[in-house]
């Protein structure tokens, strides 16, 4: 079951908030990710004012990580911008922002566009008590495809359903916005209805600075698969899997926790940092020829058909929904998998050695 599509993008500097996204017509992305929510390229704006937010009415609803940079970075760019929180932290640190945080029901109702910033396993819910309130003509805005693509909800028909999912945290795509600069976000429409979505898309892709590097055509189902996979596979499980089991592997050879912290984990950031701004050829020149040949005799032993087995059946289960029920499920009980898991993650030893290790470099927590 193929679901990724080839694409080619390009996107230029061009006046702000003016975008150039295009998908190759002689790639096919197969009709199954067609089906599950439709791609299509985003039409060039003829002008700037096209993608221009402001004055742009939206409500986000939620103020976490991505809710409160979807918030400051629009405000920042010109559009009218209401916070739906409940009270609590979020709510606290949308005032001390200069939100006025309201209820979600009253943030709604005069939007042109609703976005989602809320915890995936509660968009259902909170949507059911929320869409009668939403404006007819509306867009409502996700910023990852799981909800949608899993059918966790269904708008009402009049509403567009439109996706801008920045590749990257909310305090990322704050503090790149800051300096005048952005990240790619993938985008798509689902349902047009009866609202302008593919403005909306635009409006929204620029407001939080994405426009700025690239909107890339996409849809619900790629941006919610291949995020997902990369996150389990890597980002998020795969890398955290390999650092916990090098560090084990030394913990029990003799070696300290601090040295075995500083060699598996801590030294990281500083070679992902060269592979996140020149790429894996540059990275691999700015190391000695001892460890990159050492690199080479790892990789041999490590990409294994066994390793490779595991990665294909994540990916199986993504696709299947297997992990979105999993996930659902657990949630419906209250995550005792969930917890149990963060529990037993705070208490590794991994942890104390980290924080033995950066008691030594305090200057640390101004680069979170």
């Amino acid at each position: 079951m193929k679901r990724l599509c080839s694409m080619i993008v390009l996107a230029i500097q061009m006046p702000p908030y003016v975008v150039s996204v295009h998908l190759d017509p002689n790639l096919n992305c197969g009709e199954e990710a067609r089906s599950a929510s439709s791609i299509r390229p985003m039409p060039t704006p003829s002008s700037s004012s096209d993608a221009d937010p402001t004055g742009f009415r939206v409500a986000v609803l939620g103020y976490g990580n991505q809710g409160r940079a979807h918030a400051l970075n629009l405000r920042d760019a010109g559009a009218s911008v209401t916070v739906g929180a409940r009270s609590g932290p979020g709510a606290r640190l949308a005032e001390s922002d200069g939100f006025l945080p309201v209820s979600f029901d009253a943030a709604v109702a005069t939007a042109e566009l609703v976005v989602m910033a809320l915890p995936d396993e509660v968009h259902g819910p909170i949507w059911s008590e929320l869409e009668a309130h939403v404006p007819h003509g509306c867009s409502v805005g996700f910023i990852h495809g799981f909800s949608i693509h899993h059918q966790r909800l269904k708008p009402r028909a009049d509403l567009g359903v439109i996706l801008v999912a920045p590749k990257g945290p909310g305090p990322t795509l704050r503090g790149r916005f800051v300096k005048g600069q952005g990240i790619p976000a993938l985008v798509g429409v689902h349902q047009v209805g009866e609202a302008d979505a593919e403005l909306h898309v635009r409006r929204w892709g620029a407001g939080i600075g994405c426009a700025r590097a690239a909107l890339i055509p996409s849809s619900f189902a790629e941006e919610c698969e291949t995020d997902l996979f990369g996150e389990q596979a890597i980002l998020c499980g795969g890398i955290l899997a390999l650092m916990r089991a090098s560090f084990e592997t030394l913990h029990d050879a003799g070696y300290s926790d601090e040295v075995a912290y500083i060699e598996c984990i801590h030294e990281l950031k500083q070679v992902v940092d060269l592979l996140y701004a020149q790429g894996p050829s540059a990275m691999h020149q700015a190391i000695s020829n001892t460890a990159e040949f050492g690199a080479f005799v790892a990789a041999e032993r490590l990409d294994s058909q066994e390793l490779r087995g595991q990665l294909q059946s994540l990916l199986r289960d993504i696709q299947s929904g297997a992990f979105a029920q999993r996930f659902a499920e657990d949630a419906e009980a209250g995550h005792p998998w969930f917890n149990a898991k963060r529990s037993a993650h705070d208490a590794h030893a991994i942890e104390s050695a980290s924080a033995k290790v950066r008691e030594t470099m305090p200057w640390l927590e101004n680069d979170a």
